[in-house]
This record gives C-alpha cells, structure tokens and sequence, in this order.
C-alpha cells in the first residue's frame, strides 16, 4: 500500500483547487478588486521513530500578526527571492534553522487566501535527516513536531465557528494534544487531506 509521501507525491501532481480562510463561509463575498500579497510556507516532513511527522511552529504572543498560533515556517516573499519555493526555504532557514540542503522539495499545492490579504503557496518538503531546530527570536516560541498521519485524517479535522468582523465565520481545526492547529495551517492541511486517497 502506498504510504503518505508516495500518496502526497501523487497528490502533488493534481496541485489542487486553490483554497482560502473563507470556504466555509458562503456569505461572504471578497472584492473582486483586492491585492493580495504573495507568501509561501514551508510543510517540512521528517521521518520519526513511529512514522512520518510534520513540523510546525508557534507564534510568539509579542507578534501583531497571529500571536500564539500554530503555522508552517514560512512568510511573504522577499523581492530579492528567485521563487516562492525559495521564499518558503529562506523562511524555514531563519525561524527553525532548517538548511536548504537538508531538504528535499517535493512540490507546492496550489494557493491559499488568508483573511490577512495574503495568497500563500504551500511547498511541501522532506526533510533529509534529523537537525537541530533553533526558534527565531522574537517571532517562534516553540518548534515541534505532529504525526503526519493525524493532521492528513478527514476523522480529525473540526469545524469551528467564531464572530470575525462582526461576521460568524466558520472555519477548520485539526487539534493535537495541547496543540490547537486552525486557520489558514488547519486549512492547508485539509486541501492536502482532500487529494489523498481515502480508504
């Protein structure tokens, strides 16, 4: 049976239906108008003593933007960036200390929309071997890791709901033990669910 890399491989190359914070809800409707900025994150997965796993980081809650909450590595681009599979590694290089040669980039799934205007490109990665995570100052407060197999399980996502702007909106969660994964992370990760073969 294929595990999850060769299905991620496979579903990779679908790319998928570009995704954002507002799927879930049908009553909001975005100015056709709108700039969005372009970011990318980095999926890092690495091989653990019980299988695949998924790194990902918390916010510091000194941030404006987002403080404590759970994300990839990653940020928007910088205009000296080649592409935004670059953006995605330069971003995981300075928030966990992850080497562009320890990584082995699979490919990108098509872009997510956030509330906060940006349109973000997932690059998904394996990582080589095992590394020391160093938590950027100021931004990280915490690198960790999350079973693969959890975050990529339709039985284990949420459907939230919560006022935004005066608005209810709706939206996925994906928790893990103390971890509260939502948002624009827990999104992501239900594109990705959504192109994997399901038994």
């Amino acid at each position: 049976m294929p595990d999850l890399i060769d299905q991620t491989r496979a579903a990779l190359e679908q790319s998928g239906a570009a995704s954002s914070d507002f799927d879930l809800n049908s009553g909001i409707t975005l100015p056709a108008d709108r700039k969005l900025r372009p970011a990318a994150v980095l999926a890092p997965i690495i091989e653990g003593r019980n299988g695949y796993e998924l790194i990902l980081t918390k916010r510091s809650s000194a941030l404006k933007h987002h403080p404590g909450q759970i994300a990839f590595p990653g940020g928007k681009r910088d205009e000296g960036d080649i592409s935004l599979i670059e953006t995605a590694l330069r971003e995981a290089r300075e928030e966990i200390g992850l080497h562009d040669q320890n990584v082995e980039v699979l490919g990108t799934f098509a872009p997510h929309e956030t509330v906060t205007s940006f349109t973000v490109t997932p690059v998904i990665a394996l990582v080589k071997r095992e590394f020391d995570a160093m938590p950027e100052a100021g931004e990280v407060s915490e690198v960790f890791r999350v079973p693969l197999s959890h975050v990529l399980a339709p039985e284990n996502f949420v459907i939230e709901a919560r006022r935004w702007r005066g608005q209810k909106r709706m939206y996925y969660t994906v928790p893990y033990g103390p971890y509260y994964i939502w948002g624009a992370t827990a999104r992501i990760l239900r594109a990705w669910t959504d192109l994997l073969p399901q038994n």
